[in-house]
């Protein structure tokens, strides 16, 4: 009797175990496009034999555990160049706008408005005495001018985007730890009971690959399965069950957004935007503060320096009036911002009678400052000397587009490397459709076993039983 109860037992724990399988497989199917799923399987081992006199006599098998199929360092490789991606998309996306305020084919672009203002003056040299000249002069400084004013302001604007970008990032990011905080609470609490908490794992993994991909991380596990991130050098983001925020704010220094971490609700704020080197965040502040900022000095260069040697040639010459020592720039007090503060002298923008023609007064056919003037597009003022007004502008141009390709080559690599690692992982954890129906046949089969032996040992009782009735 006690061996047919001990079938019945084995039996009863085959189709627990088969129960438990195919409910693991619907849970598979179930999860098949849920983001960052790890394939979970049930464990099986033989379970603890009995002794029958000289027999040891096996009681089939039980479930240790359900686990999921992940391979821990793949998940932390494709967490770091998830990070490097988040950067490389950044980068190439703000310098494509960037390459778009130099582009020169498009639009009429920078170079082609000094082209315009130096040529102005070459036509006037060829009717100094004419007023209407003096006017296409005037008019042409304007333009330029106020295309100087537009290059400031478009790279300006990408900044602001940039300003924008970083702190919704910001906010995502302390979403983000909070979540991760509130998923280190339920892991502790599952797996104190040795219970491998797979669905929060695959959502902790989850959650931690989005935030590498929005600013540089470091992290680890504890041995209570807790993790612990830091952002940048200093800035613990996540500690067990507690999480600290980030804030973007403005600086009245730079009047740009910088970033800031606090440990502790009233603690005082750390400016941790040097830290920051990888992400999104880490390629905004690449593209805001490194490149477009160098572009803005030699825009700034550019306009300080055209202005000083037009200024210096005009101010020796003589306007129509036989006046002279009259610039042509409001020159601005410092390079910096030169682009944006650039002006027309006041006085020749009321009267272009005043722009300056000739070396010597009453002169009306004298032209020579006019020449020296239209001539400065060619003369090596820029790099010490080494370059021309044309050159120097056009190598910015050049630069930017190098800069931009090489940032789109960078993205384009670095999805594919991405790409590849989660091919890998989808072959290691994916869910196979496939794969999963034979599974369930084979437990529907295992089912049906396990409750054919139950029904077996059962019709071996009512035998037994039968027995003592006759």
């Amino acid at each position: 009797m006690s061996k047919i109860s001990s079938m019945m037992d084995v039996g009863k724990r085959s189709l627990s175990n088969a129960q438990t399988a195919l409910q693991t497989v619907s849970h598979n199917i179930a999860n098949k496009s849920t983001e960052g799923y790890s394939r979970q399987r049930v464990d099986l081992v033989t379970n603890e034999p009995i002794g029958s006199g000289n027999l040891r006599i096996g009681m089939g098998a039980r479930a240790s555990q359900v686990s999921r199929v992940n391979n821990p360092w793949l998940e932390k490789q494709i967490q770091r160049e998830q990070m490097n991606l988040g950067q490389a998309e950044t980068k190439a996306d703000a310098l494509g706008r960037v390459e778009q305020v130099y582009n020169e084919q498009g639009t009429k672009g920078l170079n082609h408005q000094m082209n315009e203002f130096f040529n102005s003056f070459r036509e006037l040299s060829n009717t100094p005495e004419s007023l209407a000249s003096r006017t296409m002069v005037r008019e042409s400084a304007s333009t330029l001018v106020q295309t100087f004013k537009n290059m400031n302001k478009q790279l300006k604007d990408v900044q602001t985007d940039l300003d924008g970008q970083i702190k919704t990032t910001t906010e995502e990011i302390n979403q983000i730890a909070k979540e991760i905080a509130s998923l280190n609470e339920k892991i502790q609490l599952v797996e104190v009971q040795n219970v491998p908490a797979n669905d929060e794992r695959d959502r902790r993994d989850l959650l931690v690959k989005k935030l590498g991909e929005k600013i540089d991380i470091t992290w680890g596990e504890g041995n209570n399965g807790m993790l612990t991130i830091t952002a940048g050098n200093t800035a613990i983001l996540v500690s067990g069950t507690s999480s600290n925020e980030l804030k973007a704010a403005h600086t009245d220094e730079r009047d740009r957004v910088e970033l800031f971490y606090r440990s502790t609700e009233k603690g005082s704020l750390f400016n941790i935007t040097n830290q920051v080197r990888g992400g999104k965040i880490g390629g905004a502040l690449e593209v805001r503060d490194d490149i477009i900022e160098k572009h803005l000095d030699t825009i700034d260069n550019l306009a300080y320096r055209m202005a000083e040697e037009v200024n210096y040639a005009h101010e020796s010459g003589y306007d129509r009036y036989g006046k002279t020592n009259n610039s042509f720039f409001d020159l601005p007090k410092n390079v910096k911002g030169a682009s944006e503060t650039l002006s027309i002298n006041e006085a020749i923008q009321l009267d272009a009678g005043k722009v300056s023609v000739a070396a010597r007064p009453d002169s009306p056919g004298d032209n020579t400052i006019a020449n020296i003037i239209g001539a400065l597009q060619y003369q090596k003022v820029m790099d010490e000397g080494n370059s021309t007004l044309d050159d120097y502008y056009i190598s910015q141009v050049g630069q930017i587009g190098t800069i931009s390709q090489r940032a789109v080559k960078t993205f384009e690599s670095q999805k594919n490397i991405l790409d590849q690692l989660t091919n890998i992982r989808e072959s290691i954890s994916g869910v196979s459709l496939d794969e999963e129906a034979t599974k369930m046949i084979e437990m529907q089969k295992a089912y049906d076993a396990s409750a054919r032996l139950i029904r077996t040992a059962d019709e071996m009782f009512d035998t037994v039983l039968n027995l003592k009735r006759m």
